[in-house]
C-alpha cells in the first residue's frame, strides 16, 4: 500500500494529473484479466473485446 500511497503523493506533488485516468484504466484493464481468467464469467467477458 506504500507504493500507491507514493504514487499518489507523487502525481500530486508533481501536478501531473493527467495521468490519473490513465492509471485508472491500466487497474480495470488488469482486474478485467484477473478476473477474466479465473472465474466461470470469463467467456462473457471475453466478448466485450
Amino acid at each position: 500500500m506504500d507504493l500507491i500511497k507514493d504514487l499518489f503523493q507523487f502525481l500530486k506533488q508533481r501536478k501531473k494529473f493527467w495521468l490519473f485516468p490513465v492509471i485508472f484504466i491500466l487497474l480495470l484493464l488488469g482486474f478485467l484479466i484477473v478476473f477474466g481468467g479465473s472465474s466461470a464469467l470469463a467467456p462473457f467477458i471475453y466478448t466485450l473485446f
